[in-house]
């Protein structure tokens, strides 16, 4: 199919519908001859039903327009239909973090990132498989950017929605700093590959990408399409006088540090014993709370349009 056959399906987060800057960019492109399909949501499941309507609808490409949960929503939809029929995934950054699109560099203003999403070639790359288990119900669930476990997902879940939007990624720092001082650790017992371990943990993070909670680099050398995610892993410390130790090991990510951990993996999965709390979850900016959950890569399960020089694909050297 050439670019002339494309049609799109915009998927809009209901609370961004209204954006002047968005429905000039659709309305031009639709003089110009561009087939565009909108859909608006109104509560959350929409926009993954909305995506996995894409090829009854017509749609060769979906683009996602609104935050990093957005985008999940949207993630998961595609991920309901066979490998063959996915339409490619594209982004219009709408949220207060946006931490995907920024990773990948895409356009963070609204017109100029749908004309990327129309111009853009299609990349294939993995997406995370999340199965997990609370209160004996099972549940399998996709990402394709960042978990982050423990410390962390409190942060994210708990900042307010509205502090979000007036401070952006800062209100992610923030948060941070309020509750460093009464931080508390999760325990459980880690599984991959051939390594088994035992761990109590202040941050764990599973990247595919880079980046989470408003611009915060957790898997700085993470990428999209090499069939692996990276682990890490930040331990509990005791005192207020290791912190400095503690951040400086996160500024150096060493394979095996006092405090920080960080390798790869194909497939991790984290379980926790009857009297430890089930663990708080943000896959994706979206917070869940689980006792047990295994992450597995998807290899390139999933196109989405990038641009050419990401330094999120293999194609481009490891820094």
């Amino acid at each position: 199919m050439t670019d002339s056959q494309q049609c799109y399906l915009l998927i809009i987060n209901g609370k961004s519908a209204g954006n002047p800057a968005l429905r000039d960019a659709v309305e031009a492109q639709r003089k110009a001859g561009t087939p565009i399909i909108v859909r608006a949501t109104w509560e959350g499941g929409d926009a993954a039903e909305f995506a996995a309507q894409a090829p009854d609808l017509g749609a060769t490409r979906v683009i996602a327009c609104g935050g990093d949960g957005t985008v999940n929503e949207v993630v998961n939809g595609l991920m309901r239909l066979p490998h063959d029929h996915r339409p490619a995934l594209g982004v219009v950054p709408l949220g207060s973090a946006n931490d995907f699109a920024t990773s990948v560099g895409l356009p963070l203003e609204p017109d100029q990132a749908l004309t990327a999403a129309l111009e853009l070639s299609p990349a294939p790359i993995d997406v995370i498989r999340m199965t997990a288990e609370a209160g004996g119900e099972q549940s399998v669930c996709y990402y394709v950017n960042m978990t982050t476990g423990g410390f962390g997902a409190e942060i994210t879940s708990s900042t307010p929605k509205t502090l979000k939007r007036m401070l952006g990624g800062g209100a992610y720092s923030l948060m941070g700093a309020l509750k460093a001082w009464r931080h508390r650790s999760y325990r459980g017992t880690l599984h991959w590959s051939d390594h088994e371990q035992a761990a109590s943990l202040l941050l764990l993070a599973l990247g595919n990408g880079r980046q989470s909670g408003g611009g915060q680099v957790l898997a700085p050398r993470a990428k999209l399409d090499d069939g692996r995610f990276d682990v890490l892993l930040v331990k509990d410390f005791h005192s207020v006088t290791e912190l400095p130790a503690l951040l400086g090991e996160l500024q150096q990510f060493p394979a095996e540090g006092r405090y920080v951990r960080y390798f790869t993996a194909s497939q991790l999965t984290v379980t926790t014993q009857p009297d430890d709390e089930p663990w708080p979850l943000t896959l994706d900016g979206e917070a869940k709370r689980y006792e047990r959950f295994s992450a597995e890569v998807v290899p390139l399960a999933l196109k989405v349009l990038l641009p050419e020089d990401c330094t999120l694909l293999s194609a481009h050297d490891r820094h």
